[in-house]
């Protein structure tokens, strides 16, 4: 299977790195932003910058190149499901390519339900990243805030700062070279209830990018990560 990756940072060196390291892989080309892809692949990464994914985009759905985005703090309105799959494109986006997250996230939906049968329990999140991370709270952290919402009605969505009633309030820490860390915190005044994620190294997100860039072989339409963990961890939840 032939890949390609845009950018050249932490994570798509990351990807390069691993994939080299497959025997079921080629790395067709690795560019940097501004740098044109040499020929097709039969599926691409995103892991550039965010004012570059428009047109990175633009590329996966005039070639019909199965495009998998790692980059975040870019405006997502630019994807429309629909427009994809009748221009016959394929694009997955998330935040996090973690299948240990992806666990973290569905339990953060029941942790939600959970909260919705005490009305004075609260229910935020804490996420820590090294000093260079852009973004601030991180894509990871709102996904998890998301899944939150999804699981109790007394929460509409997420705010950092201070608390505000029917936020999920998210606190963001930059500093040193911590990788990432979440934290849910579920808290009642009589007992608390915390889940937590730490990655160790990139290698785990490179290691799901792979298996995303894998799973989005010839396949058309607009999907996330939960898509591909839907067929590993869901399972597990049925069992």
């Amino acid at each position: 299977m032939r890949i390609g990756i845009f950018g050249r940072g932490k994570l798509g060196s990351a990807v390069a790195a691993l994939a080299a390291r497959e025997g079921d892989l080629e790395l067709a080309w690795f560019v940097d932003v501004g740098e044109e892809p040499s020929g097709p692949v039969d599926a691409a990464l995103d892991a550039s910058a965010s004012g570059a994914v428009s047109s990175h985009v633009d590329w996966a759905v005039k070639t019909k190149t199965p495009f998998v985005v790692a980059t975040t703090g870019w405006d997502a309105s630019i994807l429309d499901g629909p427009k994809l799959a009748a221009a016959g494109a394929g694009i997955l986006v998330s935040p996090n390519f973690s299948l240990s997250v992806a666990f973290v996230r569905r339990a953060a939906v029941a942790l939600g339900r959970f909260a919705a049968l005490d009305e004075g329990s609260s229910l935020a999140i804490v996420e820590r990243h090294h000093a260079m991370k852009a973004d601030a709270p991180s894509g990871t952290a709102k996904h998890l805030a998301e899944a939150l919402v999804l699981g109790c009605p007394r929460y509409d969505g997420w705010n950092s700062g201070r608390a505000e009633e029917g936020k999920i309030n998210i606190a963001s820490l930059r500093a040193g070279l911590e990788i990432g860390y979440h934290e849910i915190r579920y808290e009642t005044g009589v007992d608390n209830i915390v889940l937590s994620h730490e990655a160790d190294s990139r290698d785990l997100f490179a290691k799901g990018a792979l298996v995303a860039l894998r799973w989005m072989k010839g396949r058309r339409g607009l999907f996330s990560f939960d898509d591909v963990a839907a067929d590993v961890i869901d399972p597990l939840f049925a069992r």
